[in-house]
């Protein structure tokens, strides 16, 4: 089952050159989304062939811009936060593509202009089935032997909580679940997801 991640980083810089030596204070916390890469498409040995993230960088200046790594084609990339970070560095000094048009940067990775907006019309068009990921919300792990989609999505956020706007388009969107009473970080969130879904776990959607 393919499995896709979305984060929103709110402050992360969309254009310009990001701060390698401080990347969880002049760069936006890129930590947070570096880390979140991390988790969504690395094992203990390898990458996740059936594993995406997309990256949504909100912070300016100039246009959002989407970073998307897809695990099944992506070269040259190593689980460190700094050289990840470097790598987006790369991405930040082209322009902006126009929203909805993706443009492949080097295998496996694509970067485009939009927002989670964007992001839920493709993954509609795609017939993904989308979840918000809520502390507050029903839990995802369910009972009984429901069957799984073949792509399912996760929205999550940055350190800080989504937006009205945001929640509004989620909820319209899609369903929120829960995977704990915490609010736990980002990528900690992606790995419980993981293993849920390496288990064969019953999922509630």
């Amino acid at each position: 089952m393919e499995r896709r991640f979305a984060i929103v980083g709110h402050r992360a810089p969309s254009s310009g050159k990001i701060r390698l030596n401080d990347l969880a204070g002049g760069a936006g916390r890129m930590d947070v989304l570096m880390r979140a890469v991390n988790s969504a498409l690395f094992l203990s040995h390898g990458m996740r062939q059936e594993s995406h993230i997309t990256l949504h960088l909100m912070g300016g200046p100039g246009p959002a811009r989407r970073i998307w790594f897809d695990g099944s084609r992506l070269q040259g990339l190593h689980s460190d936060e700094r050289a990840m970070a470097g790598q987006v560095n790369k991405v930040l000094q082209h322009p902006v593509p126009a929203i909805g048009q993706l443009v492949e940067i080097w295998p496996g990775l694509w970067h485009s202009g939009g927002d989670i907006s964007t992001t839920i019309a493709e993954w509609s068009r795609e017939n993904v089935t989308m979840v918000k990921l809520d502390a507050d919300a029903a839990s995802l792990k369910g009972e009984g032997g429901a069957e799984l989609p073949e792509r399912i999505g996760f929205f999550l956020s940055d350190d800080q909580p989504f937006t009205d706007d945001e929640n509004s388009l989620l909820g319209k969107s899609m369903e929120e679940r829960s995977l704990g009473s915490k609010w736990i970080q980002g990528h900690i969130a992606i790995g419980i997801v993981h293993h849920l879904l390496d288990e064969g776990a019953s999922i509630n959607i």
